[in-house]
């Protein structure tokens, strides 16, 4: 099978070709830095991380973008509310976003530009809008006619019976999700804006929501490019507006592939604070969660399907992270008797299936059970002592490889065993031999409030670190 995706455009999966061979341009709609990233938003994150890594792992160069929106009427609005420049009451949010990403194991993206350091492009885009009479300049700013551009409505496959013509009257970001009417370009100063300002030959101001995400990708992706992500509540009227005002300028089709992310849930119901249901990764943290727990959950369900998030859940995500990194460390210490054929074919088959689900729109749960059925059989093998140093390699070889797309093993590094726990350790094996179990489970327990648990195999007793 070749490689496809989802398209929102055409509602179909669609055959992978790029614009530029095997370059790829991927732009993902980033943060808005006025708080915490809550864990719905860190899916939309965790899942284009996932395809990125893909597609790196297909052989493909990707230029990722990702925007971080620190001007809006929100950011305005907290960095007034603190008494604060809004830069540092930004760079706050920015730096815990940028947290969250490298505890979720999330890889950079090539660039991240900032919409303030921007504006100049921007009004460049406004201005032609305005020249070429598709846009149009109010007393409180200017807005895009959605009358002048016929292809508006595509993405969302609205009905374009249904839409209005005129400004909607609405001043803020945050628009309406069901009202199609003419959008802002440019809001004109006033008041409540402070000094958040920059001059336009249209007028002092700032740039509305949308057209800072037409600036960004036009300047570091080209007029096209082949993969445009972001949550599915985006799709209306953010990414319309996006295709609208891009190509209205351009002349040219702004994105060939749009892939959107569906909803995480939590215990069931949409989460709100109202509902004490709403969770950022520092909050999943003070619960003794762990974030690659959370990156392995935020994968395991389909983008395209709704995610139930319950800890109960996010347990049950440790308990196998924690088994994949437990095998990944049975093979680096295998010393049994093996057959490197067997193994090798048993390699070649898993990286097949598992190639051919990621291939279909990144169908990862089904991958996955590729790869916990090669973890099944050859767990088999070591614990009859059927894997040798060369088998184990070449298993752990393909565990690390997929891992380059999943991203959840640990990096450990090997501990040294201090001469106390070594001690306890022997002790306990020479219990056991003597058959004397009651200590052997009084060092057991000794050792477990040092952080240790043994784990016994037919090739010997195993440390394990409760911290690792």
């Amino acid at each position: 099978m070749a490689l496809q995706f989802y398209n929102t455009l055409s509602r179909r999966k669609e055959k992978f070709e790029p614009l530029r061979g095997k370059k790829i341009g991927l732009y993902s709609c980033g943060p808005t830095v006025y708080n915490f990233a809550h864990i719905g938003n860190l899916r939309s994150y965790v899942f284009v991380d996932l395809l990125k890594r893909y597609l790196e792992w297909k052989g493909y160069a990707v230029t990722h973008v990702m925007n971080v929106t620190d001007v809006d009427d929100k950011t305005i609005r907290g960095a007034k509310q603190e008494g604060v420049p809004l830069r540092i009451f930004t760079e706050r949010y920015e730096k815990a976003f940028f947290d969250d990403l490298s505890s979720l194991n999330v890889e950079p993206a090539t660039v991240y530009p900032r919409a303030t350091e921007h504006v100049g492009g921007m009004i460049k885009l406004i201005q032609k809008l305005l020249d070429d009479g598709i846009a149009y300049k109010k007393e409180d700013g200017v807005y895009f006619a959605i009358s002048s551009f016929k292809k508006y409505g595509a993405l969302s496959h609205l009905n374009r019976e249904s839409l209005k013509s005129g400004a909607s009257g609405v001043r803020a970001d945050e628009y309406a999700k069901d009202a199609a009417a003419d959008f802002a370009l440019w809001k004109a100063w006033d008041a409540a804006d402070g000094d958040v300002f920059w001059e336009a030959p249209f007028g002092r101001g700032r740039p509305g929501w949308h057209i800072e995400c037409s600036a960004m990708s036009s300047k570091y992706l080209g007029d096209s490019f082949d993969i445009h992500t972001g949550g599915v509540d985006l799709v209306f009227p953010h990414h319309e507006n996006e295709i609208a005002q891009s190509e209205a300028v351009s002349g040219k089709k702004f994105v060939k592939y749009w892939m959107h992310c569906e909803h995480l849930m939590v215990d069931g119901r949409k989460m709100a604070k109202s509902l004490g249901n709403f969770y950022t990764l520092r909050d999943i943290e003070e619960r003794k969660g762990d974030a690659m727990a959370l990156r392995y959950l935020l994968i395991s369900t389909h983008y395209r399907s709704q995610l139930n998030f319950t800890f109960d859940a996010l347990e049950q995500a440790k308990n196998t992270v924690d088994s994949l990194n437990d095998f990944a460390e049975r093979l680096r210490e295998a010393k049994g008797k093996g057959d490197p054929a067997r193994v090798a074919d048993m390699v070649a088959q898993a990286k097949r299936k598992f190639e051919a689900y990621m291939d279909d729109d990144l169908n990862v749960a089904y991958a996955l059970t590729v790869v916990f059925d090669f973890v099944h059989e050859a767990n088999k093998m070591l614990a009859a002592g059927e894997m040798d140093r060369v088998s184990a390699k070449e298993a752990l070889a393909f565990i690390e490889d997929v891992d380059r797309v999943l991203g959840v093993l640990s990096k450990r590094k090997k501990r040294a065993v201090s001469a106390e726990v070594r001690e306890l350790v022997d002790g306990r094996e020479a219990a056991r031999k003597k058959g004397d179990f009651k200590e052997a489970d009084r060092l057991r327990a000794a050792l477990r409030e040092k952080g240790v648990v043994l784990e016994d195999s037919k090739e010997g007793v195993r440390i394990k670190w409760l911290d690792s």
